[in-house]
């Protein structure tokens, strides 16, 4: 897993490692901004939850760093695009078709209706699978 420089994962993805030495577990630094899971003794998996950097430490089974690596979260740009209206933001989703999107930043506003309605979205479908 080392590298030069930081490990770079993307807000809302995950990005998977694979430990040669085997690892018995896993810290993060800072959890509001990446998530980090064993899948198993060779797998680790980490996911961008906040922009920033913070780190990560793997030990062995005698509790011996045997990974410490910076973890950097960035957003994705990749089919994103912010519309301005002087400072305050929205940010669509467009693949092919711009969908609006939560995104760290926007005005308050704005998150805050996506989130809601994603949220209410979400509980009609869990409801739906569940048969009430």
């Amino acid at each position: 897993m080392a590298q030069d420089g930081p490990v770079m994962v993307t807000v809302d993805r995950a990005k998977v490692f694979r430990i040669e030495d085997g690892a018995a577990a896993v810290i993060v630094g800072n959890p509001f901004i990446a998530d980090v899971a064993m899948f198993d003794a060779n797998t680790v998996v980490v996911t961008g939850k906040s922009y920033g950097t913070t780190n990560l430490v793997i030990l062995d089974e005698n509790n011996k760093p045997i990974v410490d690596e910076v973890i950097t979260v960035r957003g994705s740009e990749d089919d994103v695009v912010s519309v301005y209206r002087k400072s305050a933001r929205a940010t669509l989703s467009c693949n092919p078709t711009c969908e609006p999107t939560l995104r760290l930043g926007d005005e308050t506003g704005k998150f805050k209706e996506a989130a809601e309605q994603a949220t209410a979205r979400n509980s009609l479908a869990i409801e739906a699978a569940s048969g009430k």
